[in-house]
């Protein structure tokens, strides 16, 4: 099935049961109000969520209208705890290759997971706010999982049966702020600023034989101002899948339900072609573009995004079909959202 949450003024939103299609939706009230909620007792309400799914499918949902993913603010727009990792080591190798510096091996064998913000996350079509363009504003093209509760010390094969729902995600990074908090050592925060996710969040089972293994064997494609950058499979070089990815998270500690882990940048190895590396489907984020020029020309030409420009990150099934819907977000300033924000009360009165 396929769950949204629609924006009613609250800090949470109001669920809905989007249709396979993305094309209808039911307000999922009568079941329960919030994400949340049915991620606490899934055995309970997830069998509701489900017949109203099929009878929206059907077009036997009485009280159905057009589904429209402006109107979504992120699937679970607050969540207890969220985490990032870094599962393509495609990825992480790109940039350390350009400035000289090798993978750790550790990172071969134990994978790279770190916390963020996760009060406060975002719409699919939500403007990206930074104060400055001057801080490297990036985007980044991901799959996240929602899980349910997890025991501390399980095992992959478990963790992945803890698995609720995937949705895309895209943690916006500040470049020029980042180097300053890794040599800090102590994290990330200022350079994590927020994440927006796709306007629906699905079951496993939605995406058939493409779910396998822990991984999503189909392609993401991302979109900057209109241009089409990246077609990276997610399959095949994830390094590591969800069920380590959740394994690890967990080795020290419980999970709850509500949980969203990120598999880091989607990303595929490049390739020797004419004496020199290329990368035929692309990038996933600005840095690994500036990364991959580096390497080919000695010298990073490509800049970070600026006010006005647009990013779209889309997941397609084998029947052509959008799957989660798409992210597609601007980049605005903080100080002209403010002006506005001032502006339109004054305009109404």
């Amino acid at each position: 099935m396929k769950l949204a949450s629609y924006k009613d003024g609250s800090r949470d939103g109001q669920l809905v049961v989007v249709s396979r299609d993305l094309r209808t939706a039911h307000y999922a009230s009568g079941i329960a109000h919030r994400l949340q909620q049915v991620l606490d007792d899934w055995y309970f309400y997830a069998p509701q969520l489900q017949d109203l799914y099929d009878a929206l499918n059907a077009d036997r949902a009485r009280h159905s209208f057009d589904f429209n993913p402006a109107q979504c603010m992120a699937p679970l727009p607050r969540a207890y705890q969220w985490l990032s990792g870094a599962a393509y080591l495609s990825h992480v190798a790109l940039l350390r290759l350009a400035p000289g510096e090798e993978l750790p091996a550790a990172l071969k064998t134990d994978p790279l997971v770190f916390q963020g913000a996760s009060d406060a996350f975002i719409g699919p079509n939500d403007d990206i706010v930074v104060a400055s363009e001057a801080m490297g504003i990036d985007f980044s093209a991901e799959l996240a999982i929602i899980t349910g509760d997890v025991k501390q010390d399980t095992n992959p094969e478990d963790a992945l049966d803890s698995v609720r729902l995937l949705m895309l995600a895209n943690p916006v990074s500040l470049r020029q702020l980042e180097a300053a908090e890794r040599d800090k050592g102590a994290g990330l925060v200022q350079s994590k600023p927020v994440t927006a996710f796709s306007p629906v969040a699905i079951t496993p089972d939605e995406l058939g034989d493409a779910w396998r293994g822990g991984k999503v064997h189909l392609a993401l494609q991302t979109s900057w101002n209109g241009r089409k950058v990246g077609m990276c499979d997610a399959g095949p070089e994830m390094g590591f899948h969800f069920g380590q990815l959740i394994a690890h998270a967990a080795k020290t500690r419980n999970l709850r339900a509500g949980t969203v882990l990120g598999s880091g940048t989607v990303s595929n190895s490049g390739a020797e072609k004419h004496g020199r590396m290329d990368w035929p489907k692309g990038y996933g984020c600005i840095a690994e573009k500036r990364s991959m020029e580096a390497l080919q020309k000695s010298k990073s030409q490509t800049g970070f995004m600026q006010f006005g420009d647009t990013v779209r990150i889309e997941m397609k099934g084998k029947d052509g079909n959008s799957l989660f819907g798409a992210i597609d977000q601007n980049v605005a300033s903080l100080y002209q959202a403010q002006t506005d924000a001032v502006a339109e009360p004054e305009a109404a009165a």
